[in-house]
């Protein structure tokens, strides 16, 4: 027997609202499979099982708030004893293992197909008919799972609440500046060189397969941490703790308002094409509501880019549990000696926020000079 509880989605967590079932008793699941989706101050979040089995009860009903470490549902059969999960008053006993059921036919014309507020939700962005779909949800509802194959991933709100997002945005910083004792360091970095190779490397492709100048960030900046890893990581317990790997949270501004820092993981073992894919993934599932919650929970630092219409700088506030994050300005055009004369070159500021328990300024002047190294150096696979 084995509970699956509410996880933690971010450091000021203390509840979540379950939206939607994509399982039912009876179920065999792995770890890493999608199994329930779960509003919180960032949104609707896609959330993983992190054990093998199959789902013997679905313990919390959709609707109900469930603080952190609730037992959300448990596989296998019989009971333990557990922090119990809240739920919405006379809320109905859930349904257990039955024998699949048949296929179901689709309503009769000029009736409303059942399915669940989400499922409903993105099949109008999507613009999916709902009828002639399959059913898999319980009851025979249609789930987020039965839409999965009707088009592509597009937008889902996911009951975007502004106000709440920067009430949890403002905890979370409240308690770094709080608790987290911030050196900051900062390099201006010559990038000419740089984008002229990154304007020949495009000249050649289509522009769905371009590069961005800030997959060439990313890449410089998860080298230089597989370099320095004092900065990659987590503080906990009193004591720094490594990642487990260099899964880099980049920020993604909402337009909703607010903020998420989604992982790009093992970023340091990816090319420039395949960090490009992943940064339009991540960056196009956070604005369109279809994060998973090991994507919040895995990054072991923070970037941040301001792009081409931020500030010339950027003092980036640390994501706790995390010891660094790393902020780069808008490239802004200035005069610049080089071989002793003054020439307009391109500079981009980088910024490094550490967490002075863990790391000192020495450490922290290591990870930007390979930073810069790095940027001046794309081609190198």
């Amino acid at each position: 027997m084995t509970d699956f509880l509410m996880p933690s989605l971010g450091a000021d967590m203390e509840a979540g609202t379950l939206v939607e079932w994509l399982v039912k008793p009876g179920d065999a699941v792995k770890r890493g499979d999608v199994v329930a989706v779960v509003e919180t101050a960032k949104g609707a979040i896609e959330i993983e099982i992190f054990h093998d089995g199959t789902i013997g009860e679905l313990v919390a009903a959709p609707g109900s708030t469930v603080p952190v470490g609730g037992v959300l549902a448990r596989l296998g059969d019989g009971s333990v004893t557990a922090v119990p999960a809240a739920r919405p008053a006379a809320a109905p006993e859930p349904a257990r293992a039955s024998p699949a059921p048949e296929p179901r036919r689709p309503p009769p014309a000029g009736t409303r197909a059942r399915a669940t507020p989400a499922a409903r939700q993105r099949a109008a962005s999507l613009g999916v008919a709902l009828d002639g779909l399959q059913r898999t949800g319980v009851d025979g509802a249609i789930c987020l799972a039965d839409l999965s194959q009707a088009a592509k991933p597009a937008p889902r709100r996911g009951g975007f609440d502004p106000k709440a997002m920067r009430a949890a945005i403002a905890a979370a910083m409240a308690r770094s500046k709080r608790e987290i004792p911030h050196y900051y360091l900062s390099l201006s970095v010559d990038v000419t060189a740089t984008l002229g190779w990154l304007d020949r490397t495009n000249a050649g492709r289509a522009p769905p397969d371009r590069l961005l100048p800030a997959v060439l960030l990313l890449r410089a900046t998860a080298l230089a941490l597989a370099g320095t890893p004092e900065l990659n990581g987590f503080w906990e317990d009193g004591a720094f703790r490594p990642g487990d790997g260099v899964h880099v949270g980049w920020a993604v501004a909402l337009r909703g308002g607010g903020l998420v820092a989604p992982a790009i993981r093992n970023a340091d073992r990816l090319g420039l094409d395949e960090l490009m894919a992943a940064l339009r993934d991540v960056v196009g599932r956070a604005r369109g509501g279809g994060l998973r919650g090991s994507e919040l929970t895995d990054p072991t630092v923070t970037v941040t880019s301001l792009g081409d219409r931020g500030a010339e700088s950027v003092l980036p506030i640390i994501t706790p549990p995390q010891v660094a994050t790393i902020g780069f300005g808008r490239v802004m055009e200035r005069p610049w000696v080089v071989d002793g004369a003054v020439l307009p070159r391109r500079i981009v500021t980088v910024t490094l926020a550490g967490d002075h328990r863990a790391t000192d300024g020495h450490r922290g002047g290591l990870l930007l000079a390979r930073i810069e190294a790095l940027l001046q150096t794309p081609e190198v696979p």
